[in-house]
């Protein structure tokens, strides 16, 4: 331990591991915060602005997780910037040690770096002519919150003494993470309705495993099988699965037979789309690009027909 003077005369003892262990845990948290609040937003942005060449959105998961950092690691940031600001006040010292002064201005530079790449890629992108309104948010999400964590730290780094203003910056940063995060909730739903939701995910997937073991099985035995029972293969163990939800069996109908075609039908708990939400799916694959499951709430059926050029028989010579 090292003596220094403290502001108001008497000695106090530097404590080099606990300032090291917290500043740099108020630095870690504050990076993860800022690039979870980005993401959160740019997954809004996603939502409601999308893109026409990519059809495919799946931001729920980034969602959820950018969500669960900042319910975790924002409150840790506060936490720790309040305690830091506590020790500030007793102990002189800490607030002017070089730990706190090179994090500080590495966050400077870190942020600087942010601001300036985020203006090049924006410039770059206009004489581009690719300039969206959604990339311009998407630019200025970035800007925001580099500019205000670089302008926080440029006026904190400044000071001798702390000030009001980072009573402000908590409450003020904290309100916005909070509405932010509240909003999340209305896109993705609650816990509840998202155990819904992959349950009708596992749906759709044993649905797709049940069409390509049809096909298969056509193009095995020129013929559609009778019930799911055809479709047990004790050599490779396979057995049709059973609605995970309900344990009950799916449903199996053939509607005609020459024609190849079959229905299976399921029961959902949410409207859902698939992935390929542009193809038809007149025709049966077992392959999930081609994938149509699209459904309502409630029971659905699903026709398909198998086309006999595209999936011929294993046998035909």
């Amino acid at each position: 331990m090292e003596n220094f003077e403290s502001a108001n005369g008497p000695e106090t003892k530097r404590n080099i591991p606990r300032d090291l262990f917290l500043h740099l845990l108020a630095i870690v948290t504050l990076y993860w915060s800022a690039v979870s609040f980005v993401t959160l937003m740019w997954q809004y942005i996603n939502k409601f602005f999308p893109d026409a060449l990519n059809r495919y959105y799946a931001g729920n998961e980034a969602i959820r997780f950018a969500v669960s950092s900042l319910f975790i690691v924002f409150p840790v940031f506060i936490l720790v910037s309040w305690y830091l600001n506590k020790i500030y006040s007793r102990e002189y010292a800490v607030r002017e040690s070089k730990i706190r002064k090179w994090l500080i201005y590495l966050t400077l530079f870190i942020a600087s770096l942010v601001i300036i790449g985020d203006l090049i890629i924006t410039i770059n992108m206009f004489l581009g002519g690719e300039i969206t309104a959604r990339f311009i948010l998407k630019a200025l999400s970035v800007l925001l919150v580099a500019g205000l964590v670089f302008g926080y730290y440029l006026d904190d780094v400044r000071r001798e003494t702390p000030t009001k203003l980072a009573r402000y910056f908590a409450w003020g940063t904290s309100a916005i993470v909070l509405i932010g995060v509240i909003g999340a909730f209305f896109i993705v739903g609650s816990p509840q309705t998202a155990r819904l939701m992959q349950f009708d995910q596992q749906k759709i997937g044993d649905l797709e495993g049940i069409q390509a073991q049809i096909v298969n099985y056509w193009q095995r035995k020129e013929a559609l099988p009778n019930s799911f029972a055809d479709l047990k293969d004790t050599i490779s163990g396979y057995e049709v699965p059973v609605d995970p939800q309900s344990k009950q069996p799916y449903e199996y109908r053939i509607i005609d037979s020459s024609q190849l075609k079959f229905e299976l039908c399921a029961t959902f708990n949410k409207e859902g789309k698939s992935t390929g939400e542009g193809y038809e799916g007149k025709y049966a694959s077992p392959y999930s690009v081609f994938r149509n499951w699209d459904h309502t709430a409630g029971r659905n059926c699903f026709e398909k027909t198998i086309d006999k050029q595209l999936y011929p028989p294993l046998n035909e010579k």
